[in-house]
């Protein structure tokens, strides 16, 4: 178990110049099969001293750590005492779920009558300027807080309408740099999933105007002499979100008129070049949720988790020019770099803590077991 490490083993790492060291029986005797990362970041002295890596190093949530930052910030020799600690999972669960206290600060966007959204004041300034999209039902001082909302001009009556102006909105304010990113991809307007779709937005405009978005997730992995690992990638650095940050095997937003399965299987082949034959194999385990308010962005957001076991002899390979490069990684290992560090892209962090839950890696015994499995589901579940 992740924090019951009382029977452990002495193995021998493949690389010669570390000490012998204490482990999980969770790993397999030798870690060379494991990871495979190049040397000329770090000297041979370096790697022996993990803990001479700085502290800025493995807190920075930028992309200039290399794999054999991960690699050496990963053994559990680097904090021998921090196998029961769960300290660093709650501090990932809490940055998704940061800014709960600016609530205030964001009216409703409402459409058809249902609250899909809500808006920043100051983002919503910006909207007053296209009277033949937004209205605004009550005065200008959004003095009433629950009273005050935006909704769309009553004269775009169909959903093509609907997605036809608000696009052209989206589209002059991105060119104002106010929504970064754009990605000409569509998410569905709804007020909860699977119900009737109002209209389609932009992504990258989905946090500028609150509304729940959705996710595929998936940890892939595989099991070697009766232990298991992760497939991870290192995202590639002209990602306009996150770039060089770390991620799961492949992951993708659910965009307008696409079934959670099929858009797994699509993502497989583009994030990871895992043929349909296979990816078909992939089991929906559950969801995770976070509620994430960020300045003018309030992100709900829900991702379906899943989970692929892989043949031992797979490698991944990028097809869309989205993901740097791929490492097999010891559960254990990944675990602790969440832990440790911030080289997780956020919202990765949160499936693969539900994945530790459900492989049997974090049980009861751990100190805040129940607290840290309920706030993996702290944003909206609907």
């Amino acid at each position: 178990m992740f924090c019951n490490l009382q029977n452990i083993s002495l193995i021998h790492c493949s690389l010669s110049c570390l000490r012998i060291s204490k482990v999980s029986h969770k790993f397999p005797k030798r870690l060379s099969t494991a990871f495979s990362f190049p040397s000329s970041h770090f000297s041979s002295t370096r790697l022996c001293n993990p803990r001479a890596i700085s502290a800025a190093a493995i807190t920075t949530s930028s992309s200039s750590f290399t794999w054999d930052d991960v690699i050496a910030v990963s053994r559990p020799e680097y904090a021998p005492h921090d196998y029961s600690n769960l300290k660093g999972f709650f501090d990932k669960i809490k940055f998704c779920n940061r800014g709960a206290e600016l609530q205030p600060e964001f009216i409703r966007f409402v459409v058809d009558g249902q609250t899909v959204g809500y808006i920043h004041k100051s983002f919503a300034d910006h909207l007053r300027g296209f009277r033949n999209v937004f209205t605004f039902p009550q005065d200008n001082s959004y003095g009433n807080q629950f009273g005050c909302y935006v909704t769309l001009h009553t004269m775009l009556k169909t959903p093509e309408e609907k997605t036809r102006a608000v696009g052209e909105v989206i589209k002059c304010l991105s060119e104002k740099e106010l929504i970064p990113g754009i990605r000409n991809e569509l998410y569905p307007v709804s007020s909860s999933f699977g119900a009737s779709v109002f209209f389609s937005l932009e992504r990258a405009a989905a946090p500028y105007f609150g509304i729940k978005a959705y996710g595929v997730h998936m940890n892939g992995y595989v099991e070697k002499d009766g232990q298991k690992f992760l497939w991870i990638g290192k995202r590639s650095q002209v990602k306009p979100t996150y770039p060089g940050m770390l991620d799961h095997l492949v992951a993708g937003g659910l965009p307008h008129g696409m079934a959670c399965g099929e858009n797994l299987i699509k993502e497989c082949e583009e994030e990871a070049g895992i043929p349909r034959s296979i990816a078909v194999e992939a089991i929906s385990v559950g969801a995770v949720s976070y509620l994430d308010i960020n300045g003018p962005r309030y992100k709900r957001d829900v991702l379906f988790c899943y989970d692929l076991k892989l043949p031992a002899s797979f490698v991944p390979k990028n097809q869309d020019g989205e993901v740097e490069s791929f490492r097999l990684v010891p559960v254990m290992h990944v675990a602790n770099v969440i832990k440790r560090t911030e080289f997780f892209k956020p919202n990765c962090s949160l499936v693969i803590i539900d994945f530790l839950f459900r492989h049997g890696f974090i049980d009861p015994e751990c100190f805040g077991y129940l607290d840290l499995l309920q706030k993996l589901k702290n944003g909206d579940c609907s």
